[in-house]
């Protein structure tokens, strides 16, 4: 694919440009631009590939807690005042998504955003994020769970009767192809953000070429 060798080739030549004490590439000043936005291509890219390794840690827990736990569809408790219960494919979900918002974060900070701020306050930032992304996770995972909802997952077609056509396990993974790119956004604005100190070049980096 040739924009995924361009984005490995543009972070290489970044990281040659890095180890020489320079932040930006050398060129005109909007040149830098460019380098921002291939920067951002490249921990899109990078957190995409950590996020499918935390797709394969979130389902993999649902899976075991489906088949030792209880029916996922019976409920746990009713929530006042609705019609709307708890049920046990919420808490398979939340249980899956905390090991892998701890799994996503630690690939996150040391690869993704390669960042050395302090680990308490990314973790609260980034759990607190995916708190709020959860939140709404659940909201898609009930609209796709529950019969009187206008985009439920089809009983005719996803009727439990094998692994592939398990609508718990469909549901899950298509909540979290919904939820992703607003956890990327957040947390690169939020958890994993520049200081001022970080982002600025160097002294002899701001230097432009003469002629």
């Amino acid at each position: 694919m040739p924009w995924l060798t361009s984005l490995l080739a543009l972070e290489r030549c970044q990281c040659t440009w890095k180890a020489r004490g320079y932040r930006h590439l050398p060129g005109q000043r909007g040149y830098a631009v460019g380098v921002r936005s291939g920067r951002s291509g490249s921990e899109l890219l990078r957190f995409a590939i950590v996020g499918v390794s935390g797709v394969v840690v979130n389902l993999a827990v649902v899976v075991a807690l489906t088949m030792v736990g209880p029916d996922p569809e019976t409920a746990v408790a009713g929530i006042p005042t609705t019609d709307f219960h708890v049920r046990w494919y919420h808490v398979f979900s939340f249980t899956a998504f905390l090991i892998a918002n701890l799994w996503n974060f630690h690939w996150n900070r040391s690869w993704t955003f390669r960042s050395t701020g302090s680990w308490g306050r990314q973790y609260r930032s980034f759990l607190a994020i995916g708190l709020l992304v959860q939140g709404l996770g659940l909201g898609v995972l009930t609209l796709l769970m529950h019969p009187g909802s206008p985009i439920a997952l089809p009983r005719s077609i996803l009727d439990d009767s094998s692994f592939f056509v398990t609508r718990v396990y469909w549901a899950q993974l298509l909540t979290i192809a919904v939820v992703t790119p607003t956890s990327f956004l957040l947390n690169k604005l939020w958890t994993f953000r520049r200081t001022a100190s970080q982002a600025a070049p160097p002294a002899h980096a701001r230097q432009q070429p003469r002629g």
